[in-house]
């Protein structure tokens, strides 16, 4: 992973249901900017942070709940996550775990990291590099401009998103050690 000059740090700003095309579209709001990533990301998943922004306990752990769990048995802390790439339309991230003296790197879906980041309350990042091939939107300032965005996603579907966006070659850095 690059160091953290690159990096820049986003929440959640919005989980939106897409009933049609059984999808959520979770956007991440950059901190300290006004730029929003929209993600589409899968039902099981959207509904996994969705429980957990609600603060709904449901009575048998979901798989990120069972993933929470057994990382804090084990005394392994959730660093942060980091969406780290974005090729031919999929964004991919990275879960940085901290154990003793060691730190692991696991390579995950952006949306399972955001499932298990909001049980840990764990920092979410994104490389700047996303930033510069994915749709970036400006966030919206008033309140009916935030419904209005709600709206307008419901109507879209991912590959209206990406139209027009190219590939731009990046320079290949090395492997990193990944779990």
């Amino acid at each position: 992973m690059k160091a953290n000059g690159s990096l820049k740090e986003a929440k959640i700003f919005s989980l939106v249901l897409i009933p049609l095309l059984g999808q959520y579209v979770v956007t991440l709001e950059e901190v300290g900017g006004q730029r929003l990533i929209p993600i589409w990301i899968g039902i099981n998943e959207g509904n996994a942070i969705s429980l957990k922004l609600q603060g709904e306990q449901l009575p048998r752990p979901m798989t990120h709940d069972l993933m929470s769990g057994m990382l804090e048995t084990l005394g392994v802390k959730v660093e942060r996550i980091v969406v780290t790439d974005l090729k031919d339309g999929t964004y991919y991230a990275m879960i940085t775990l901290f154990s003793g003296t060691r730190r692991y790197e696991i390579d995950s879906r952006p949306s399972d990291a955001m499932a298990l980041a909001v049980r840990t309350s764990t920092p979410i990042f994104v490389d700047e590099k996303v930033l510069k091939k994915c749709p970036v939107i400006m966030k919206p300032i008033s309140e009916e401009e935030v419904d209005k965005f709600k709206k307008d996603l419901q109507g879209l579907k991912p590959e209206d998103f990406f139209k027009g966006l190219e590939e731009k070659p990046e320079q290949e850095e090395p492997p990193e050690e990944s779990v």
